[in-house]
């Protein structure tokens, strides 16, 4: 099936811009819990339930792109082999704009805010619930902590994310190039699969890392704690 002309759409009321960006939000959400989803019927034995939500996941992405286009039609691509060379960069140029936006938003204040009150939840009413000992408490206390820890490991990682857009930004105008370095930088270390930092200074107390730790030195069973 063609892909129809996007329709140019009013965005002057806020409303209806706050209503694509949730419905945006709603849809994407919805994508990434159906291929978890899907994951876990595989793994259960079940592939046809797998594929059920692998294809409506599938379905959610579209839904989602349908909504992101009528907020985004600068980026919305009909006849690419019309566009000039410098009407690409700009529009890749845009991508990475937005894709800095949001990493810079999570780094700098949406991360940070929620490991505080994470911690802020952990402190006061998992603590109270501490005194009648009962074994509710320390599981909310356990999930608080948890959720304060991956704040923080997030935290790093997307001002990562940030960084690395903003080399691929750079590239894209002809002031460098970007990719990977021939020889790793020596400090920290970066998983491919998640993005975590691991920090030898830092080492991962919680999972019996001591702070100080080479990551050659680190438990062949050790994982990313995310």
């Amino acid at each position: 099936m063609e892909r129809s002309v996007v329709p140019s759409m009013d965005l002057s009321k806020p409303s209806t811009h706050a209503n694509l960006e949730a419905a945006f939000g709603g849809e994407s959400m919805a994508n990434r819990k159906y291929l978890f989803f899907s994951e876990v019927a595989k793994q259960l034995g079940h592939k046809d339930l797998a594929k059920l939500f692998r294809d409506t996941a599938a379905q959610e992405t579209e839904h989602a792109f349908a909504h992101f286009r009528l907020l985004h039609p600068e980026l919305v691509v009909n006849n690419p082999e019309q566009l000039s060379d410098e009407e690409k960069q700009a529009i890749l140029s845009r991508c990475l704009e937005l894709a800095i936006e949001g990493e810079t938003y999570e780094y700098t204040t949406m991360y940070p805010e929620f490991a505080a009150q994470a911690r802020q939840d952990r402190d006061s009413g998992a603590a109270a619930e501490f005194a009648e000992q009962s074994s509710e408490s320390k599981e909310h206390a356990g999930l608080f902590r948890t959720a304060a820890k991956n704040f923080g490991l997030l935290t790093p990682i997307e001002q990562h994310h940030a960084e690395t857009y903003g080399v691929a930004l750079e590239a894209l105008q002809g002031k460098g190039s970007a990719g990977q370095a021939d020889q790793p930088i020596p400090g920290k270390w970066i998983c491919k699969v998640c993005s975590m930092v691991y920090d030898p200074a830092e080492g991962d107390p919680d999972s019996g890392i001591a702070a100080g730790t080479p990551f050659e030195a680190i438990p062949d069973d050790w994982h990313c704690p995310i």
